[in-house]
């Protein structure tokens, strides 16, 4: 089931998605400044790409106030969005019955779209 699901996933939007998290973190990691928020991007475009049987889970290792810091900085500068996306796909999943497994891909997903400091995937 996780195949398939994958691979409806991905021809319906997670290729494109997968790609836009990879270049941000590209972009981001050019910038010296901006290298952690762009190994979050390489992150996310893991779990964007094969989002099912896999999970989010906090890893209290790497929490502390830097990381809290960069939450914020995080969602100021577009995780609200980016986790705003994922709630309305994933309402709008839920209304068609059948994409009920994909709207759970994007609920699972805002979590770590709004604050990825202090989560690593499973």
């Amino acid at each position: 089931m996780n195949f398939f699901g994958n691979l409806v996933w991905l021809i319906f939007g997670g290729l494109f998605a997968a790609i836009g998290y990879f270049v941000g973190g590209v972009v981001l990691c050019v910038t010296i400044i901006g290298a952690p928020w762009g190994l979050q991007c390489f992150k996310m475009a893991g779990l964007v790409l094969m989002p099912f049987g896999r999970k989010v889970v906090s890893d209290s290792s790497n929490a502390g106030c830097l990381s809290v810091f960069c939450n914020l900085v995080w969602i100021i500068c577009g995780g609200w969005y980016t986790a705003l996306v994922h709630i309305v796909m994933g309402f709008l999943l839920t209304i068609t019955i059948i994409g009920i497994p994909w709207a759970k891909q994007h609920f699972k997903l805002i979590e770590i779209s709004m604050m990825p400091f202090g989560k690593r995937v499973e």
